[in-house]
């Protein structure tokens, strides 16, 4: 599906919505001009035209990272989390209408915090429209172990074929590596679910977790939201982070990178080019087919438009050399691997 790679010359809002509560606002990112890195730009053997579209005219262009909630008038039946009132417009009807217009194909939809464990909303967003969305579920680490059967149900009684670990909602004091933990990541392993990790306050402070439940379930697949919150570096903690996530890559076939919610990860604004040693260096250590697109809807729509989230990463591809084949496994063909017969080609 071809997209023109047209750069928008505006200046990203002032605010956006904070990842655990859209009730939060926080000041955006100022841009700092251009980027400077020690990591060099890793060129791909094979190089995008000279006028690169997104993806083949045969691949489908998946969405592998956003949210959906309940509009006020929905909220009557499906009630927010008390104090995670969303301030964001976030339903469906305005999902589908941003899919249309970016020609985005299906999406994987992440639980919302604002619904926190009811899942009830997301659920009847995938019955509704089985051929366009799957559901990640949101893990509920309750020291009673309850979690895990409610895993077990989402996945075998809905469409939920993936499953998110927030290490913020474990009990105080409590790591993703205690006995529910394991016993959830395993669980996932056992259903064939891979189990997205939200290290929103820095990978660093979770290496060891994800290292650890990795090498003792390797049967479970690992999504790495946001690449991990990893920025491209610019002292020395930084590079040690960023070191961090690509030794991931160790994990053969079983850690994927999801190259999302880049208004998150950039140090600059839209497109967001201070991402090209990044997405270079994911796709060189992971390979393309470990590596997906992913827009963090609907909090991107404030920063800079869903339609202009997709339209950066082509940018970036370009100036990256990625392959056109690179961008159909990045644009969509990474999650229809992972979730095979969900968006089936005509």
């Amino acid at each position: 599906m071809a997209a023109a790679a047209t750069l928008r010359l505006t200046i990203p809002l002032a605010f956006y919505g904070h990842p655990l509560t859209s009730s939060l606002r926080f000041p955006a990112t100022k841009s700092i001009g251009k980027e400077t890195s020690s990591f060099g730009t890793v060129k791909m053997a094979a190089t995008v035209g000279s006028d690169p579209e997104t993806t083949s005219s045969t691949s489908r262009v998946i969405d592998s990272h956003l949210h959906v909630w309940a509009s006020p008038q929905e909220a009557v039946t499906y009630p927010y989390f008390p104090g995670q009132e969303p301030t964001l417009t976030g339903d469906v009807e305005f999902l589908l209408k941003n899919m249309g217009d970016a020609r985005v194909d299906g999406a994987l939809i992440v639980q919302p915090i604002n619904h926190k464990f009811d899942h009830s909303l997301v659920t009847s967003v995938l019955k509704k429209y089985p051929s366009k969305f799957v559901g990640c579920c949101l893990a509920n680490p309750a020291e009673d172990g309850s979690g895990i059967k409610e895993l077990e149900s989402l996945v075998l009684e809905s469409n939920y074929r993936a499953v998110r670990f927030n290490p913020y909602l474990w009990p105080s004091g409590q790591k993703m590596t205690n006995a529910v933990g394991k016993a959830m990541f395993s669980k996932a392993g056992e259903l064939g679910v891979p189990v997205g990790f939200m290290c929103m306050k820095g990978l660093d402070l979770h290496i060891a977790e994800i290292e650890e439940l990795c090498t003792e379930f390797p049967n479970t697949t690992v999504l790495l939201d946001h690449a991990g919150f990893c920025k491209v570096p610019e002292n020395g903690e930084a590079k040690d982070t960023y070191s961090q996530l690509m030794e991931l890559s160790r994990f053969p076939q079983q850690v994927y990178v999801k190259f999302s919610a880049l208004f998150r990860i950039s140090r600059t604004g839209f497109p967001y080019q201070d991402l090209t040693p990044l997405l270079s260096q994911v796709v060189s250590n992971f390979g393309a087919n470990r590596v997906m697109w992913g827009s963090d809807f609907p909090f991107v729509v404030l920063e800079c438009g869903y339609k202009e989230a997709k339209e950066a990463v082509t940018i970036i591809a370009k100036q990256a050399s990625l392959s056109s084949s690179d961008m159909d496994w990045i644009m969509g063909k990474t999650l229809m691997q992972l979730f095979p017969g969900q968006w089936v080609l005509p």
